[in-house]
């Protein structure tokens, strides 16, 4: 059997994508892992934010925003961004990168939304459109979606090599040989090896470790704070159920695709940085881990066919936002690869992988 596109990759990129094209076409899609989602789309952080990944990014997020609270994955969160007095002009920088852009960002006090900030964390910046994403049941409803469709999905498929002959793709991966019409590389961080193996050429796509630790602290974090976000870019952390606190150092480091595992300095910092901002006691970690992030050297996603390679189709670079961002991606997505108008407003040329 011929299918009309084949994704490489399963997590929420390739998932939602598959979903969105429904049955108006052939649909393959080859996992590399045992299961799908195994790397960034299982290790996320779990918050929609329509500020992160910066305004060339947020557009997406906010057009997500309506499917994902009808789809029922959001819950109110709200995201406080912080700082001391020498960030005041960060936050002023930040107000004017988002203004006109319907995100509702407001100036409040800090210490009037969280209990224990320390003395000089006097700068703060409400967004109050952040919310938790059910990031498992968002992955898990479009993989349902796709196979109701009749999407095929093959586990334990690393891709081995892609030959296009006579229009079509001989694909040939860890678990048998396929063919399909159109190659999508949704592989998040091994995007370029993947291109690479299809005769395209590679585009930077450089995956980054980010640190995530579960904690409990004294006295315990409660449901009534918000996401907090430091605007120096330093740490993030946010509530979660039974008192427990999600706490990132924000960190980025450069590094091979794989199944990256959180370092034990990171930890330290990231707990550090917790207690110079709250004087809440670190009591107990409960979890550590790692995911990767994978950006192209602009940071903003690519969606598109490749400019030299026939029947190559990108759809990676999404950062840490892929989740968030997912149903208007995979609206984009879908829409290019079918020749149709997604009927989104949005300037989609700014995410054409021929911008390199």
């Amino acid at each position: 059997m011929t299918y009309d596109i084949a994704i490489v990759g399963a997590g929420i990129a390739g998932a939602t994508l598959a979903a969105a094209l429904g049955d108006r076409a052939r649909i393959l899609l080859l996992e590399a892992e045992d299961v799908a989602g195994y790397h960034a789309t299982g290790r996320s952080a779990a918050f929609w934010s329509e500020t992160y990944g910066g305004s060339g990014v947020q557009p997406l997020t906010s057009l997500s925003g309506d499917p994902l609270r009808a789809g029922g994955f959001l819950e109110p969160l709200g995201s406080l961004h912080v700082g001391q007095v020498q960030d005041e002009k960060r936050a002023e920088a930040f107000l004017a990168e988002f203004a006109g852009t319907g995100v509702d960002l407001t100036r409040v006090d800090p210490r009037d939304h969280v209990p224990g900030l320390r003395d000089g964390w006097t700068v703060g910046v409400m967004e109050r459109s952040c919310a938790y994403i059910d990031v498992a049941a968002l992955h898990a409803d479009a993989l349902a979606k796709a196979r109701k469709h009749g999407a095929t999905l093959v586990l334990g498929a690393a891709l081995i090599a892609a030959n296009r002959t006579d229009g079509n793709w001989r694909i040939e991966t860890t678990a048998g040989s396929y063919a399909a019409t159109i190659l999508v590389d949704a592989a998040g961080a091994w995007a370029d090896p993947v291109a690479i193996l299809a005769g395209a050429a590679p585009l930077g796509i450089q995956p980054y470790r980010r640190t995530l630790v579960q904690l409990q602290t004294d006295p315990p974090s409660t449901p009534d704070i918000p996401h907090v976000s430091h605007l120096g870019g330093e740490f993030y952390f946010k509530p979660e159920a039974g008192g427990r606190l999600w706490l990132s150092p924000h960190d980025e480091t450069a590094c091979d695709p794989g199944d990256v595992q959180p370092e034990e300095l990171d930890v330290a910092i990231a707990i550090d940085r917790l207690e110079h901002v709250v004087d809440w006691r670190v009591t107990h970690v409960d979890r550590k881990w790692a995911g990767l992030r994978s950006f192209a050297p602009d940071r903003l996603p690519i969606y598109g066919f490749d400019a030299q390679v026939p029947g190559f189709f990108w759809f990676a670079g999404q950062g840490g936002f892929g989740i968030q961002t997912a149903p208007a991606a995979a609206a984009i997505g879908a829409a290019l690869l079918l020749g149709e108008d997604p009927g989104l407003d949005i300037d989609i040329e700014r995410y054409a992988p021929t911008r390199f």
